[in-house]
């Protein structure tokens, strides 16, 4: 008798695991995510110096693109929005204005961009002559006004 009360409280425990992993598996269960999102997460830095491992980092921000934009920049939402028109590609959103006439100092400006973007890893950086060079280069944008 003991026999079966112990062998019915296996199959009743094992019918109830396996309905939970079913409910898993198919999505069903509460403990799920409601949406799933590739994660877009970066920080930005602007340095003094040409080598941005040993640079003196003078700014630094955070930018979160999904699920929403946030992050310590200024406008995380034009700059998320920059971004995605540029499928997480830093490079594409520099370009030399030619209105903006600078200096030929040497005082050089390191600006990087590291972290996930969409789920793929990014790094990424640019170094300018000087100040004048990088926000002639940057300026059109809100990825790097900060």
């Amino acid at each position: 008798m003991r026999y079966f009360r112990t062998l019915g409280a296996t199959a009743f425990a094992t019918a109830t695991g396996l309905a939970l992993v079913g409910a898993a598996f198919t999505g069903t269960a509460s403990a799920a995510p409601e949406s799933l999102y590739a994660p877009s997460a970066l920080v930005m830095t602007i340095g003094e110096g040409e080598d941005p491992s040993s640079d003196t980092v003078v700014r630094a921000v955070t930018l979160t693109c999904a699920p929403t934009a946030s992050g310590t920049h200024p406008a995380p939402e034009a700059a998320c929005a920059e971004l995605a028109s540029a499928d997480g590609d830093f490079a594409s959103l520099t370009g030399l204005r030619e209105d903006r006439p600078c200096t030929r100092e040497w005082n050089p400006v390191t600006v990087t961009g590291d972290g996930v973007w969409q789920g793929r890893r990014v790094s990424w950086s640019a170094t300018y002559g000087n100040p004048c060079e990088m926000r002639a280069r940057t300026a059109e944008g809100a990825v790097f006004a900060f």
